[in-house]
């Protein structure tokens, strides 16, 4: 037997003795692997330091209009989805905060319910997408696992915990923040128990069972069971702070989200309402009579579908999403948000090649996804299948703007073999200059009927000339028109920015009227000015023809407009003449 004072074996030795367990366990097939050199304990600094660092930035006060609204710019159709998701959403994580601040008032009510959500809709209608952006403006971390997965292997319930395991990682082993994450399972209906099997379907109403307690509250430790790095890991903290600390996640705050297609579901529903004399006798032959009866859905519908009810129980918020039709698909490429021409405009740009898109064209894609039934998913195939060839070939070929027009689409190979000729080039460059003003159009468009949102977001007003600008701006760069209206406005700040500097440097007043700065923005956009330029050339444009003004008259405030800029000799012999004038009047 071991002294209690004998000295603490080193990493090497653990790491022996472990092995040699382990051998003696398993078998030879059991090695441990370990870096040659192991981690040095952090200082205190830098503990605190990384215990500091957060790539989140948690937003507990929205309410669910807000996000309904920030939804809607990415998001078609969808309304009923989006309502019930922004509401339940918004109101689980203002929950928390209130619980959090009243935590002796609140914190022991006993059977409170999570809001946790089931989406049922066909793929390709957004329910990713959608939890994605939730999650973005929200600002928590977010994982995303497969219920197939799951079935695979049996009902242990050690995969379900994995993606608790996930959200840590992803909140770079912040415990406190990952528990106020969000959990999305797809596939959800692929974990019900099979109508065709006698007595219980173990390996499918197992994981619903394993999934029990994380949806409700459960303590999920972070040290994987039988895991050797995890024990190897355990012990070097042990070594460096004489503590065996464990590591757990709380389940109680974590969101989960689950969604299926539910092929099956409809026949059902339908089934019950017929039973009870409702109606809907007819044969179901719309997909919008196919929705108002998924929208009836109730609890005892998915309980014959092949869950247990207390697994449906932990899911008491329900959304449907919509079937896209062909212009809902339509309108998806349209929008100037879409991470589907964004991402092809990236692709062609990785060659220097600028990409635009006729709106004709954008109807045909439409068109084409729509046949493939496999919704918004459907976009990206009947884009890439339409431009593979040109995104092979283009970059071989001195080809810097590629407009995509229908005959381009409906003739890929007449239109590559004639790129030689001078006469498509010169037809080509037209025709780009032709989509790039319809482009603009659009975008305006889209910005004229947001400007109320856009302009309260980013406290901006958005008259005519910014909207030109957006425009332009957004049609010149590839990005979202957030992220467009945002640059504007810190172009904006900067430019108020200079005002205060022109003061304090040279103790004058100047204020730049409205029309000066969508005139300097303009130029910063185009690449043609810093903002340090900016105010250089102001300088020497402005301050000794300005000083003069004010040691004659002793005037200290100059609107300075767009004209002003462009002539700034013109507009300051302007004010001498007009105080000139004044000074002859009073006398």
């Amino acid at each position: 037997m071991k002294k209690y004072n004998e000295k603490i074996p080193g990493p090497e030795e653990l790491e022996k003795e472990i092995g040699n367990f382990l051998t003696k366990k398993f078998g030879q097939g059991i090695k441990v692997v370990t870096p040659a050199v192991l981690p040095h304990a952090m200082s205190d600094e830098q503990e605190e330091a990384k215990a500091g660092h957060r790539k989140f930035s948690i937003n507990f006060d929205l309410k669910p209009e807000q996000l309904i609204a920030y939804l809607d710019q990415y998001i078609i159709k969808q309304d009923s989805a989006k309502s019930i998701l922004a509401t339940k959403i918004c109101t689980h994580f203002n929950r928390i905060k209130r619980i959090e601040r009243s935590r002796a008032e609140l914190n022991d009510i006993v059977g409170l319910i999570k809001n946790n959500i089931l989406m049922i809709g066909p793929t390709g209608v957004g329910k990713t997408y959608m939890i994605k952006l939730i999650a973005r403006k929200i600002g928590v971390p977010f994982i995303k696992g497969d219920a197939t997965k799951f079935s695979e292997t049996g009902y242990v319930g050690g995969d379900v915990e994995d993606l608790v395991r996930d959200l840590v990682r992803e909140a770079d082993g912040d415990i406190e923040l990952a528990q106020y994450g969000i959990i999305y399972i797809d596939e959800i209906d692929k974990i019900a128990s099979s109508h065709n099997v006698v007595g219980a379907d173990v390996s499918r109403t197992g994981v619903q069972r394993a999934l029990l307690k994380p949806l409700e509250e459960t303590e999920v430790d972070l040290k994987v069971p039988h895991d050797p790095i995890a024990m190897i890991q355990e012990i070097e903290q042990y070594r460096k702070t004489g503590k065996s600390e464990k590591r757990a996640v709380n389940t109680k705050n974590i969101l989960f989200i689950v969604s299926g297609a539910f092929s099956e579901l409809v026949q059902l529903i339908r089934k019950r309402i017929i039973d009870k004399g409702i109606g809907f006798g007819a044969r179901i032959s719309t997909e919008e009579a196919q929705n108002h009866i998924l929208q009836q859905v109730k609890s005892e519908d998915l309980i014959q579908y092949g869950f247990e009810s207390e697994f449906v129980g932990r899911l008491p918020v329900r959304a449907v999403f919509d079937k896209l039709t062909e212009d809902d698909l339509y309108s998806i490429l349209r929008n100037p948000n879409n991470p589907i021409l964004l991402g092809k405009k990236l692709d062609f740009d990785a060659y220097g090649i600028r990409i635009k898109f006729e709106d004709a064209a954008l109807r045909t894609l439409a068109r084409q996804a729509y046949m493939e039934n496999t919704g918004a998913r459907g976009l990206v195939s009947a884009v890439e299948k339409a431009l593979l060839y040109f995104e092979k070939t283009l970059p071989s070929i001195d080809i810097q703007h590629f407009p995509v027009t229908n005959a381009i689409i409906d003739d890929t190979n007449k239109t590559l073999r004639s790129l030689n000729e001078p006469d498509t080039r010169h037809r080509w460059e037209l025709e780009f200059d032709r989509v790039c003003r319809e482009e603009k159009k659009i975008v305006r468009q889209y910005i004229e009927c947001n400007k109320s949102r856009l302009g309260d977001k980013h406290n901006l007003a958005l008259n005519e000339s910014r909207i030109d600008t957006i425009s332009d701006f957004y049609c010149k760069k590839i990005l979202d028109i957030d992220y467009a209206v945002t640059t504007i406005k810190s172009y904006y700040d900067h430019i108020k920015q200079i005002e205060l500097q022109f003061f304090k440097n040279h103790d004058i007043n100047i204020v730049f009227e409205e029309d000066a700065i969508d005139f300097i923005i303009e130029q910063l956009i185009n690449d043609k000015v810093t903002v340090d330029s900016i105010y250089n050339r102001l300088t020497g444009d402005f301050q000794y023809g300005l000083k003069l003004i004010v040691e004659k008259t002793g005037k200290n405030r100059f609107f300075i407009s767009r004209e002003a800029l462009k002539s700034p000799e013109a507009y300051i012999n302007n004010i001498i003449r007009d105080e000139m004038r004044k000074d002859r009047e009073k006398q």
